[in-house]
């Protein structure tokens, strides 16, 4: 998936000559703080609700001092890349331009929140299963093997390495409920298990405070 394929269609851009008090009430109809500032289909720069907030509201925003310069995705980019630089600058929208730079729409949060919960498995019936380990014995291969011989498939992963640290947490979707086995397996090849989550275990918790209630309701 690259970035051409999620532009959204419903986020129009604004200009230099827009007064600061419009732009805002056009961030409240679509539920946005950022919005591209474009004129005759050049990419000029992304304005914030702060910016406008620490200016005049009755001035236009061309006269602002914008404190995202001219951040942008080409259309080629992966969703990974555009994913990093809006968390990186914490932007609600990101541009989207081609290779001549004409701006050719925005990517919300929202549209690629969706995509990735549609995409990469969270909705599938299972469980997810955190393992911390260092980064010298990690290995997403063996933990697989691992899963496998124990007849359970992986959907999805994720590795996030803990900055100025040698340990990495891998959060693993699974197709199975019961992963007891598995945790256990992990655990003798020396991974430990930081973090478990599945229905199962919101099924036995909400079982065991019935239970407790029932049991105070009968003293």
């Amino acid at each position: 998936m690259i970035a051409k394929e999620l532009i959204s269609q419903s986020v129009l851009p604004v200009q230099t000559s827009d007064l600061g008090s419009d732009v805002l009430q056009q961030m409240r109809i679509y539920h946005l703080r950022h919005l591209p500032i474009v004129n005759h289909e050049q990419l000029l720069g992304v304005v914030s609700e702060d910016d406008i907030l620490i200016h005049d509201e009755n001035d236009p925003i061309g006269s602002y001092r914008l404190s995202f310069l001219r951040p942008f995705s080409f259309e080629n980019e992966h969703l990974f890349e555009v994913m990093t630089k809006m968390g990186r600058l914490q932007l609600t929208i990101i541009p989207v331009i081609d290779k001549k730079e004409n701006f050719l729409g925005v990517i919300t949060m929202e549209d690629l929140l969706k995509y990735f919960a549609n995409h990469f498995s969270f909705a599938e019936p299972g469980s997810i299963l955190v393992v911390e380990t260092s980064r010298g014995h990690y290995s997403l291969s063996e933990i697989a093997r691992i899963a496998e011989s124990d007849d359970i498939i992986i959907l999805s992963s994720f590795v996030n390495a803990i900055p100025d640290s040698h340990r990495v947490y891998v959060t693993l979707k699974l197709n199975r409920q019961d992963i007891q086995s598995l945790k256990s397996s992990l655990e003798r090849f020396g991974y430990e298990i930081s973090a478990t989550f599945s229905e199962t275990d919101h099924h036995d918790g909400l079982k065991d405070r019935y239970e407790a209630l029932m049991t105070y309701l009968n003293v």
